[in-house]
């Protein structure tokens, strides 16, 4: 008797929860908390995306300040002006996220 081929299945993006069938359906509040739960961490993904971005950006302007004379001397001197100011901005946003743990 052949059975059916088996398959790979493609992994699951994300982190996916296990569903106790046991228990019974989840209330309006279970279901408004879980959700608010999951609003919270994606709204910290974001946030922590933005910190990565951030310092990227001012790691970016950094080395184009500090290119010497392959760059011309205004852009120079704003690659600096906007390092600085990112990279401030981006440890003030590190500060407030890690406020809220």
């Amino acid at each position: 008797m052949a059975g059916k081929p088996l398959h790979i299945v493609p992994p699951v993006s994300g982190v996916a929860e296990v569903y106790d069938l046991g228990r019974g359906p989840e209330s309006t509040a279970q279901r408004v908390k879980r959700l608010q739960n999951e609003a919270r961490m994606l709204a910290r993904e974001e946030v922590e995306r933005l910190d990565r971005d951030l310092r990227r950006l001012a790691d970016q302007a950094k080395t184009i300040a500090d290119g010497g004379e392959a760059y011309p001397a205004g852009i120079r001197e704003l690659a600096g002006r906007i390092g600085v100011d990112t990279a401030q901005r981006a440890e003030i946003l590190r500060a407030l996220l890690e406020r809220l743990h």
